[in-house]
């Protein structure tokens, strides 16, 4: 199996949030864990392809969880409609 940078049911397209961000290709159901957003290299914070791109909202449709291995991903807090941008909360200069 190959790498893939992005789930398959998101792409990267212009924003009117900011710049570029994340949005469904397809409806995805609330609860679905599309992926690593965030992860420990080295000691360092690393971002993937999929964090780079997630825009803030303060009416956000994705959750950022903490996992066992102590990397974050997001899940889909309610459904999302394709075509719809995929966002989350950012906290200022933490991942949590």
């Amino acid at each position: 199996m190959s790498y893939k940078p992005l789930p398959d049911v998101v792409t990267i397209k212009d924003s009117g949030i900011h710049g570029l961000g994340l949005f469904a290709t397809s409806d995805i159901s609330q609860g679905t864990l599309l992926g690593k957003i965030y992860f420990d290299h080295n000691g360092r914070t690393e971002r993937t392809p999929l964090g780079g791109f997630g825009n803030h909202s303060d009416e956000p449709n994705c959750t950022k969880i903490l996992m066992e291995d102590g990397s974050w991903w997001i899940t889909t807090n309610q459904d999302v409609k394709s075509g719809d941008e995929l966002t989350w909360a950012y906290t200022m200069y933490n991942v949590a």
